[in-house]
């Protein structure tokens, strides 16, 4: 293994266990997945089966098209996280992490026919900025894939109705900070929402005005001081992320 891949393989075990720490993994049921450095026909994802906590840099597997692991003949993938995440990486050359969820606050958002409001500061950067894909059932068919790259379009997020969000960075420090920002605008609106005071939408101009100023902030968002904070913040609590075990004890 190169310095390149071991340091991917790093971030995005880093980030699973970020996202554990978040509160919005499910069980086995999530994965994140991130591009190969030189290597475009394959990604590395998390074997199904483990806890995100238990997640490390060695656990990772890489994975091709079909969905097979292909350094690893006991490992299994998640089939549906396979076709998920190909479906955007080979239709957007700009993507190299994507995060899948199902929060209870996404997935709720998810089901309102307004999606996401532009009612809290962290919401205004995703105005007009996130994508939607109607349910057609659990991802096991490999027809959706145009349909998902569809629903995204030039987007950076999406979410999938009735099922979670994609967030889909152009680095892993951008998919941990867009993945956390949109955890706090999804439950920040239901919060208002259940409040049952009468919500007040901001003025559309003064929220893509707020937009553009997100997105003229550093490019791509967070790798220069949230990505270093959060893995400073795992290895005080002594995560061992970085572990050459499958599983950490």
């Amino acid at each position: 293994m190169d310095s390149a891949e071991r340091s991917i393989r790093e971030d995005l075990a880093a980030l699973y266990r970020l996202v554990h720490l978040m509160g919005i993994d499910h069980r086995i049921y999530n994965h994140h997945s991130s591009r190969i450095p030189g290597d475009a026909d394959h990604i590395l994802i998390n074997p199904f089966g483990l806890l995100q906590d238990e997640i490390t840099a060695a656990a990772l597997i890489k994975v091709d098209r079909d969905g097979n692991a292909v350094d690893d003949p006991e490992a299994i993938a998640n089939q549906a996280g396979a076709i998920i995440h190909w479906a955007i990486y080979d239709a957007r050359n700009d993507v190299n992490c994507i995060v899948h969820h199902h929060s209870p606050a996404a997935v709720a958002v998810s089901t309102l026919k307004e999606g996401l409001l532009p009612l809290s500061q962290g919401a205004m950067q995703f105005y007009d900025r996130i994508g939607y894909h109607e349910y057609e059932g659990m991802v096991f068919c490999d027809d959706e894939k145009p349909r998902l790259a569809a629903s995204l379009g030039a987007h950076r997020l999406m979410l999938l109705r009735h099922h979670g969000a994609l967030i889909c960075g152009r680095s892993i420090a951008e998919s941990y900070v867009l993945t956390d920002d949109l955890e706090k605008a999804c439950r920040s609106q239901l919060l208002a929402m259940q409040s049952g005071g009468s919500v007040l939408l901001p003025d559309p101009a003064v929220c893509e005005h707020t937009a553009q100023q997100f997105e003229h902030l550093p490019q791509p968002r967070g790798e220069h001081r949230d990505w270093p904070a959060a893995l400073r913040r795992l290895d005080r609590m002594g995560i061992d992320y970085k572990g050459n075990g499958a599983i950490p004890s």
